[in-house]
């Protein structure tokens, strides 16, 4: 069945931004969407917090490098670079 609704032309071209990044065309993700919303699943919400993400972000980049493996520092890497090329 086709229809025509009006849709907002700033939400419209995010919509259409979104849909393009992800491959999927719009009548899909309209389709999704109402499928979504007969099932009863809740619209997505805003997300956390900016403090709340910027907080798990931290808190993953900590893990990082915590699990990251021993290496020489950047500066001796820079030095050992500058020599070879200085041998040449």
């Amino acid at each position: 069945m086709k229809t025509t609704i009006d849709v907002p032309d700033d939400l419209y071209r995010r919509v259409k931004a979104k849909s393009a990044m992800l491959g999927k065309p719009i009548r899909e993700v309209t389709v999704e969407l109402y499928v979504r919303w007969l099932a009863g699943e809740p619209p997505a919400g805003p997300g956390p917090s900016p403090q709340a993400w910027l907080s798990g972000w931290l808190e993953s980049a900590d893990a990082a490098v915590h699990a990251a493996p021993a290496s020489r520092p950047a500066r001796d890497e820079l030095a050992a670079d500058r020599d070879r090329l200085d041998r040449r």
